[in-house]
């Protein structure tokens, strides 16, 4: 389907692999001219038909400077994809490290506001701006041993509503994705890490993350990314300031 993104310029975070290698993919396969960043260097060097960058998104000062030149470079910016995110610590709220908490708000709230204040002068400029910022299910239903994870993607939500009110006048759009179990690596550690926590097997820890799912199957990062690119495009024009989950109907996280 052609959704009318040849020559859309697109900055994806931590794009060199996992959903947002998908996501950037995505964009660059419909035509868009695509920069992505990433702190994995060697991820970002089997990168194929997209500028790329090595940055610490939680680093402001880099952040701001890859954001400046890159939007120069192409000659503005019509979508922010904030993608880059950390799974953070697995254990009971007395028993996480303050620098884990810390770590896990800067790479997975507070990054995205140190792409955004960069990009929202370029992006009222475009006929077509949009930010999609990536949070997760459990920034809507909370999540039991992942405190800090829960509490930035909760506040990922909220950043997102208010940039919808903010830049709405200026025909800017700001929606968050919601992932529930997403198939690969990061789901599969985070599994591993509770199921350690718990002293249970992991598939014992695996039938309990689905117990509360309607869709008994794990979500595909390709899913992710073909959401992106509707709200991206002007199919999308008018859909902004929401949470939309792709999680098979997840009531709780187990």
């Amino acid at each position: 389907m052609d959704l009318g993104l040849k020559g859309h310029r697109v900055i994806v975070t931590a794009g060199a692999s996992g959903i947002g290698k998908v996501i950037a993919e995505g964009f660059r396969d419909e035509g868009a001219t695509v920069t992505i960043c990433d702190i994995d260097e060697q991820a970002l060097e089997g990168v194929q038909g997209m500028r790329t960058a090595k940055v610490d998104v939680s680093d402001r000062d880099a952040v701001t400077r890859f954001m400046g030149d890159t939007i120069a470079q192409m000659g503005g910016l019509d979508c922010l994809v904030n993608n880059a995110g950390i799974a953070g610590p697995t254990g009971g709220v007395e028993d996480i490290a303050p620098d884990g908490w810390d770590d896990t708000l800067q790479v997975c709230l507070t990054s995205q506001f140190n792409t955004t204040r960069v990009a929202v002068d370029a992006l009222k400029a475009s006929a077509n701006g949009s930010i999609i910022n990536l949070s997760s299910l459990a920034g809507r239903v909370g999540f039991a041993l992942r405190s800090p994870y829960a509490a930035a993607k909760w506040g990922v939500i909220g950043f997102t509503k208010s940039l919808a009110l903010e830049l709405g006048p200026y025909g800017v759009r700001a929606n968050a994705i919601l992932p529930g179990l997403v198939a690969g690596d990061r789901q599969r550690r985070v599994l591993e890490a509770k199921s350690q926590r718990l002293g249970q097997s992991y598939e014992e820890t695996e039938v309990a993350a689905f117990s509360h799912v309607s869709i008994k199957d794990y979500v595909t990062p390709q899913q992710i990314a073909d959401q992106c690119l509707f709200l991206a495009s002007t199919r999308g024009r008018t859909i902004s300031g929401q949470a939309i989950s792709i999680c098979g109907d997840t009531q709780k996280l187990a």
